[in-house]
């Protein structure tokens, strides 16, 4: 693991560092070996905190909930303040501090696994900023409330592989939140009204012009802006919400595929039936088999 802090810990903060046999046979197990944490912790008002690595060879994880620290990465310095989430990969050699005047209060965990780089890679942009401007959010912080839940039942191997899927989730959940934070800063793009208004002509067609009109903007940069957002096409997204009424049509009623179709602005069953297949895998009737007994979830 990259060298501990040798900040002294005072009342009301916590560090936990894992044994390292347990680290051992997580890093081999079949259910934790992907990712696993080395230390984590709560620094609370962590006055004179700061640390200077040349050397880290492990995964770290900083989540700022108040006050304020310096990170510094080569000549480049970031002002970490309350809802920043630092992102260390491995072999990023680093400095920060606590502000003396406004000390921060943080949790951290340092992690490692073979699927590591991956979920770091399912960030936003970690490697170009190490700093994720995340803002507060109480369930993230319950989050690592829960991680360092763990000290309580240390001696039990199934609680560190418990926590090894709480830090998935976590940076899972970071992800998720990201994209939500992308919407909700971006003012000149009112989402909710677009994902509305699709919701609203479901049993209809719905075209770009609409849909760009209803934005403000021109059909270009509409699909530009909204597939940076969410990662999809308005039309996909739209289709997706069809399929999602279909599958709801086809458990609570009796209707013929045809019907369904039609409910939904299809006026050719078979064109409905390919946009069905194409968005779950099977066709409607397959689909309908389900309720029926007919078939399972995976074939």
């Amino acid at each position: 693991m990259s060298q501990p802090s040798t900040w002294p810990i005072p009342p009301g903060s916590i560090r936990f560092v894992l044994p390292r046999r347990v680290v051992s046979e997580l890093s081999q197990h079949p259910l934790s070996k992907d990712l696993y944490p080395l230390a984590m912790g709560f620094y609370k008002q962590a006055s004179g905190h700061g640390m200077s690595r040349t050397r880290h060879d492990d995964f770290l994880f900083i989540y700022c909930v108040k006050g304020q620290g310096v990170l510094r990465i080569g000549e480049s310095e970031h002002r970490i303040q309350a809802g920043d989430l630092v992102v260390l990969p491995k072999e990023q050699i680093h400095s920060y501090q606590a502000k003396d005047n406004n000390p921060w209060s943080i949790y951290w965990v340092h992690c490692d696994g073979t699927l590591a780089p991956e979920f770091i890679r399912h960030l936003d942009n970690p490697i170009q900023s190490p700093v994720i401007k995340l803002g507060l959010h109480s369930r993230l912080a319950a989050d690592f409330e829960s991680l360092l839940d763990l000290r309580k039942t240390s001696q039990l191997f199934q609680s560190y592989l418990h926590v090894c899927s709480l830090l998935r989730q976590i940076l899972t959940h970071i992800s998720l939140l990201q994209t939500q934070a992308r919407h909700h800063f971006d003012q000149s793009f009112n989402m909710e009204t677009i994902q509305t208004l699709m919701l609203t002509r479901v049993h209809e067609t719905l075209d770009i012009d609409t849909l760009a009109a209803a934005a403000n903007l021109s059909k270009y940069h509409f699909i530009k802006r909204y597939k940076h957002l969410t990662g999809s096409t308005p039309i996909n997204d739209f289709i997706r919400m069809k399929i999602e009424r279909a599958c709801h049509l086809l458990d609570i009623t009796d209707q013929r595929i045809s019907e369904v179709a039609w409910a939904l602005g299809y006026e050719d069953a078979y064109y409905f039936s390919r946009a069905f297949s194409k968005v779950m895998g099977i066709s409607p009737s397959q689909y309908r088999g389900i309720r029926l007994g007919k078939a399972t979830y995976k074939e």
